[in-house]
């Protein structure tokens, strides 16, 4: 029995998809493929590249977590130690198996490894530019990763896997539960994966802070102290300060601009800490007015989790492409 087998997911990927597959294949002898009601040929095309396919039962309300799931469900009852997850939008980075492995082998604690995911195209967009930006973290112990990590079969298995209940951040769920139990989480210092946002228009990147916030509130809720910060920041620059302008606006209107200064500390405290990551001055302004502006959908990902959640109806993922 192989030592790792790998796990994809996707939905009307296209070439993305070949290129994921081809990647992994390349590196892990077994490879499965959880398609979520393509429509564009991705089921053949990964036949034809020799991934097992597993079909997920779209009659229920899909999730990322549900997927992979069934993928890791889809290598019973010959499970290998070790599984490597990868979205069907990332290309698996050239000697990233033997990396991960290593890493695994050399620190017995560690449940999970992962490594840094770039941008294909971080010149397309400035979206897709933040994101190359946001998916390279330091390496060494973390709390929490992305949906693409390499980790033992037992403890994912132990743990009941990912909770299909969470449309977005079920990955940093995971890990939460993963540190719970007492193991460590590591981000080595080689690239994983390639990613391709394709995220070229204001709306995408604004469904995608939308999603954003729906993972703050519902894995805050599992885990109130998870996302904690973010939820405050959220609730102080998207409710708190908007309703004190509008306060003023009623009674001493020149006192308005008093709260809206909260917006201009807020970016440039940001564009601060950006240039000190190593970003270009231009560039972390850029991103700074974004990350500010963030917080007004992460209110509204935030209220429609707690919306769903008082009236009981299904918890159906936010997608941005």
């Amino acid at each position: 029995m192989s030592r790792i087998a790998a796990i994809a997911i996707g939905r009307n990927e296209g070439a993305r998809l070949e290129r994921c597959l081809t990647t992994l294949r390349a590196q892990v002898e077994r490879v499965v493929y959880v398609d979520s009601g393509s429509t564009d040929g991705s089921v053949a095309l990964a036949e034809r590249l020799g991934a097992q396919v597993v079909a997920l039962d779209m009659s229920q309300p899909f999730t990322a977590a549900r997927a992979r799931n069934a993928g890791f469900d889809a290598l019973r009852p010959d499970l290998p130690p070790v599984v490597q997850f990868v979205d069907g939008d990332c290309g698996l980075a050239e000697g990233w198996i033997a990396a991960g492995l290593a890493a695994l082998d050399a620190h017995p604690d560690t449940a999970m490894v992962t490594g840094w995911r770039r941008e294909i195209h971080p010149e397309a967009s400035l979206y897709n530019r933040l994101c190359d930006h946001e998916w390279h973290r330091p390496a060494g112990v973390i709390e929490t990763c992305g949906g693409d990590m390499m980790l033992r079969s037992e403890i994912f298995d132990a743990l009941g896997g990912m909770d299909p209940r969470v449309i977005a951040a079920e990955d940093d769920e995971l890990c939460v539960r993963m540190r719970k139990a007492g193991w460590v989480l590591r981000r080595i210092p080689h690239e994983m994966t390639r990613h391709d946002a394709a995220m070229t228009r204001f709306s995408q990147w604004w469904r995608r802070a939308v999603r954003s916030g729906h993972g703050f509130a519902q894995v805050g809720h599992l885990h109130p102290e998870y996302f904690r910060r973010e939820r405050r920041r959220t609730w102080l620059y998207a409710a708190l300060v908007p309703g004190l302008v509008l306060l003023a606006l009623l009674t001493v209107p020149p006192l308005a601009l008093l709260p809206l200064l909260a917006y201009a500390w807020n970016w440039w405290r940001t564009t601060r800490g950006l240039k000190a990551e190593g970003l270009a001055p231009a560039e972390a302004r850029r991103h700074a007015g974004l990350i500010t502006l963030s917080k007004f959908p992460n209110l509204i990902g935030m209220i429609r989790f707690h919306l769903r959640r008082l009236t009981g109806r299904a918890m159906r993922i936010i997608e941005y492409k």
